[in-house]
């Protein structure tokens, strides 16, 4: 049986998974308090903490690069369903304009629309909420784990 990192280096790899989580936090409350902050603070948080630790384990060097693919890859979807909405919102303005729709027509439609968005954020925020939890404990426990449909830049 291989054996485990000792438990400094399990901290440090759980924290490069649980990092992404505290950004979002830091993120909300900067919003909250009135600050405009627009950074991909889910991945440059893990980034940080992988960069200066890295060098003391294989251990947290495989964690970070696993939390960072999967930060990464997350971001990618994210944007990719932001792309998809406003293409959405701009077809469903055309077709509002060369069919001469009333406001309220278009209004029930962008409705919908801002729904299934709100939604789908919602789920993807839940979704990285319930993977980076079990990436960190499995992390702690000096156990591998492989986040499902990421994408590996990180080697």
């Amino acid at each position: 049986m291989k054996q485990k990192p000792e438990q400094r280096m399990r901290i440090w790899a759980m924290l490069c998974h649980f990092s992404a989580l505290l950004a979002w936090i830091l993120l909300f409350s900067l919003i909250f308090i009135g600050i405009p902050l627009y950074l991909p603070i889910n991945i440059l948080v893990p980034l940080i903490v992988w960069r200066f630790n890295k060098a003391k384990s294989p251990w947290i060097d495989f964690q970070g690069k696993e939390s960072l693919n999967f930060q990464i890859t997350l971001t990618f979807y994210i944007l990719f369903v932001v792309i998809i909405s406003l293409l959405l919102m701009l077809i469903i303005f055309g077709i509002a304009i060369v069919t001469h729709s009333s406001g309220k027509e278009v209004k029930i439609v962008l409705d919908a629309l801002v729904f299934m968005w709100l939604s789908l954020t919602l789920s993807m925020l839940a979704f990285q909420l319930a993977l980076v939890s079990f990436a960190s404990a499995k992390a702690y426990k000096g156990e591998h784990y492989r986040y499902p449909w990421t994408i590996r830049f990180l080697r």
